[in-house]
C-alpha cells in the first residue's frame, strides 16, 4: 500500500520514496592541503559531485593553518573551474574575545567583509588576519543550497571559528548569494595570499 501527500508519493509498498528528502548526510570528497594554495571542487572532477544530486551541499574545515597572517576566503565558478569570479551580495558580522579581556566581548557588524556585487573572494574569518601560531587554526562550516538551480540565485551560509593575529578568538558569521542564473559547478578555498594546510570535507544532504 502506498502514501500520498499532497499528490507526492511517501511510501510505497511498505519503502521510503527515493524522492523523499532524509536529511541523511552523504560524504562525496576529502581534500588535504599540505602547504597548498588552493583546494577546488569541481563538478565531475576525481568524483567530486556538485550539481542537482542534492539540495544542499556542506564544506567542514578542519584545522585550517595558513602559512602567514592571511585570511580564508572562497568563491564559486559557472565554467567548471575556468574562473572564479562570480558575482556575490554577502553581509558578515562575528562574535570576539580576547585572551587577556582587554577589551570587553562583543558582536560585531564588518561592513569591509561583506560584498555587493563584487566579484572577488568572500572572506570567510572577519576582524582580522587568522593567526599562523603553530597551536592556532580554524574550523567551521559552509553550506550552499541549490548550486545547480537555473531559476533562483544560489545561496551559501558559514560559520568559522578561529584565532586572529592579535589572540582574539573570532566567531565569523558570513551569508549571502550568488547573484547568478547559471549553475553553480565548482567551489575553490584559498587564503588571501600564501599557502595553507588542513582538510576540507564535502558532504551532500537529500
Amino acid at each position: 500500500m502506498g502514501v500520498i501527500s499532497n499528490g507526492t508519493t511517501l511510501l510505497d509498498a511498505g519503502a521510503l520514496d527515493s524522492g523523499v528528502p532524509t536529511g541523511a548526510m552523504t560524504l562525496i570528497k576529502t581534500l588535504t592541503a599540505s602547504g597548498a594554495s588552493t583546494l577546488s571542487f569541481v563538478h565531475g572532477a576525481s568524483s567530486v559531485v556538485l550539481d542537482s544530486t542534492y539540495k544542499q551541499y556542506v564544506f567542514k574545515f578542519i584545522n585550517i593553518h595558513p602559512s602567514g597572517n592571511n585570511r580564508f576566503q572562497f568563491n564559486g565558478s559557472i565554467d567548471a573551474g575556468s574562473n572564479y569570479n562570480v558575482i556575490k551580495t554577502s553581509t558578515v558580522f562575528i562574535a570576539q574575545h580576547d585572551e587577556d579581556e582587554g577589551e570587553d566581548p562583543s558582536l560585531i557588524y564588518q561592513s569591509g567583509d561583506d560584498l555587493a556585487q563584487a566579484t572577488g573572494f568572500q572572506d570567510l574569518m572577519a576582524f582580522g588576519n587568522q593567526d599562523d601560531d603553530n597551536d592556532h587554526n580554524l574550523n567551521g562550516t559552509l553550506k550552499l543550497f541549490e548550486p545547480s538551480s537555473t531559476v533562483f540565485v544560489k545561496h551559501f551560509t558559514s560559520i568559522t571559528q578561529g584565532n586572529i593575529s592579535s589572540n582574539y578568538s573570532v566567531e565569523t558569521f558570513v551569508a549571502g548569494y550568488f547573484n547568478n542564473a547559471n549553475d553553480i559547478d565548482a567551489i575553490r578555498f584559498q587564503m588571501n595570499s600564501g599557502n595553507f594546510d588542513g582538510i576540507i570535507k564535502l558532504y551532500g544532504i537529500k
